[in-house]
């Protein structure tokens, strides 16, 4: 099918905008236009799902002047490591980041499917959506995957930015019908969660600096990988470390693997000191 996108050009498989080509959503668009190009717009086989990889613990917290989100490696299917390299912290603009834990290559399409539409939102209104309204845009993304989260293929995200021009970070939880919580302080997701959370728990506190959040959030992924077969420490002999963005005034960057090397090296010499058990 031939049909003329938003701008006016002719593009194969995408009929134009309805009404005047104003809308800002992409996601509206191409779930009128070719559902079938969604990652939660697919016909599933009938019959047991085959395995499929998973990622697994991500944690974020607020700290004084920003907020922070980190992902460990691994990836899991069945018993077995699908992955030890796996990204599953990215950038969704230049003022928040996103995290996923669930069915991967599902959870990469909708890391990818939401960048568009953030993006797609700002160039059609010529401004930034609010914080508010990305994450009920992420909620919208995750209710549509129902339908495959029932089949087995969930998708639980971790959402956190910062509004511009305000000084403290915001956290959102979802669950798998697109249930959207704001949280405060921290929060975890994934299956090394209920044990990154008690870390958290114990770490954080209300003016933590941005060098030291990095600390607390790698800590917390370390005791998680203690207990949870499906998340991943620090990978001394690949030099392999978590995944770390921080969001400020200035927008999400991330934490370059040699500062992390340096704050690994750093825990791990002072529980080695320590003769700790755990």
């Amino acid at each position: 099918m031939d049909g003329t996108g938003y701008n006016g050009s002719k593009h194969p498989g995408f009929p134009a905008l309805e009404g005047d080509g104003s809308s800002s959503s992409f996601l509206d668009h191409v779930s009128r236009s070719n559902p079938g190009l969604l990652p939660f717009g697919r016909e599933l086989p009938a019959g047991g799902m085959p395995s499929t990889p998973h990622g697994t613990t991500i944690v974020a917290l607020t700290f004084s002047g920003g907020v922070l989100m980190a992902g460990d490696r691994r990836a899991t299917m069945g018993s077995m490591i699908a992955s030890r390299r796996i990204e599953k912290v990215f950038p969704a603009d230049k003022y928040s980041v996103l995290g996923i834990a669930g069915t991967a290559g599902i959870a990469i399409d909708m890391v990818r499917l939401f960048q568009v539409e953030l993006e797609h939102y700002e160039k059609i209104e010529g401004t930034r959506l609010s914080l508010e309204g990305k994450a009920n845009r992420l909620g919208a993304m995750v209710r549509a995957n129902l339908p495959m989260a029932l089949q087995g293929l969930s998708v639980v995200p971790l959402f956190a930015g910062m509004e511009r021009g305000e000084a403290a970070g915001r956290l959102f939880s979802y669950d798998v019908t697109g249930g959207r919580y704001e949280e405060l302080e921290h929060h975890s997701v994934g299956s090394g969660s209920v044990f990154a959370r008690g870390a958290l728990k114990k770490l954080w506190h209300p003016e933590l600096s941005g060098d030291d959040a990095v600390a607390v959030a790698v800590e917390a992924l370390i005791d998680a990988a203690d207990d949870d077969s499906a998340t991943g420490g620090p990978d001394l002999i690949r030099q392999l470390w978590p995944v770390v963005y921080a969001v400020t005034r200035d927008g999400a960057a991330r934490v370059p693997q040699e500062a992390l090397a340096a704050v690994v090296s750093k825990i791990l010499t002072r529980r080695t000191a320590e003769r700790r058990e755990a």
